[in-house]
């Protein structure tokens, strides 16, 4: 199955992993393969799971609010801040270009 140059764009912005050479795409359309096995589960009639504990009672608890009233105290520990939210880099690795990424693409 192709990956699209878009969906490549995309993924790479929310995982922020670098798929930009052969080996990196060569791996994402492993991985896709693999997981494409599971549309095959015939799951008809199979009802959700509520939670990965079923032999055990989940108790819920109060939702109490115990702290707070200290934005101050924890802005202190930003880098960079815009009035009281925290700023965040647009991602740790340099995307490129779509061009660039086509090239990759099309080896594939």
């Amino acid at each position: 199955q192709k990956v699209t140059v878009e969906v490549l764009d995309h993924l790479e912005r929310l995982a922020l992993v670098d798929f930009r050479d052969a080996e990196g795409v060569e791996r994402l359309q492993k991985a896709i393969q693999f997981a494409d096995q599971l549309h095959e589960v015939n799951t008809d009639g199979v009802e959700p799971m509520d939670s990965v504990l079923e032999d055990r009672c989940l108790y819920l608890r109060e939702d109490d609010v115990t702290e707070g009233n200290c934005t101050k105290e924890l802005l202190k520990n930003a880098r960079e801040k815009v009035e009281e939210y925290f700023v965040a880099p647009p991602g740790n690795i340099p995307l490129p270009k779509l061009e660039e990424r086509e090239t990759f693409l099309q080896g594939s």
